[in-house]
């Protein structure tokens, strides 16, 4: 069966990350833009990501620049506008695409997983996925719907103490 944890992407800063270094970690995964009317949810996503860091949460951004152009800077760019403007501080990814043939694997496994528009299609930036600590899609929400509004699946998968 694969999980979350069977997959592997390049961090923002060039350096390949397995995500299985996130095992036991509660993951949402946001494939994120810089000139998006959404863009202020990395506010968010690094408020959301501080308060239960602590207790096992990871939030990981995926720029992607397939929705109207939106991401246009390089990575480098990204990261320092992000940073700069939000404070984030949770594990960024360099750009990827996120529909069509060179969808990136994780990305295809997602939406086979939680289908939404159907498995084929992410409609745009933002569009966030809940994986539980064992590596499995527990939930889809599209881009509308705010970081502050996760927080609720986000305690019910978190470790116990």
């Amino acid at each position: 069966m694969t999980t979350a944890y069977d997959f592997s992407a390049t961090a923002i800063d060039g350096t390949e990350r397995l995500l299985a270094d996130y095992k036991g970690k509660v993951l949402l995964v946001v494939n994120t833009a810089t000139q998006c009317g959404f863009t202020p949810q990395f506010k968010g996503l690094e408020a959301v990501y501080q308060e239960y860091v602590d207790q096992g949460l990871v939030v990981l951004g995926f720029p992607c620049d397939q929705f109207g152009n939106q991401n246009p800077e390089s990575d480098e760019d990204t990261a320092v506008f992000c940073e700069r403007n939000f404070g984030v501080t949770f594990p960024l990814f360099s750009e990827i695409e996120v529909n069509g043939d060179n969808a990136h694997p994780l990305y295809q496994w997602l939406k086979q997983e939680k289908g939404g528009l159907g498995p084929s299609k992410i409609k745009w930036n933002f569009t966030k996925f809940l994986i539980d600590t064992e590596g499995n899609v527990v939930k889809r929400y599209g881009s509308t719907t705010t970081p502050e509004k996760i927080k609720g699946d986000i305690e019910k998968l978190l470790p116990k103490e």
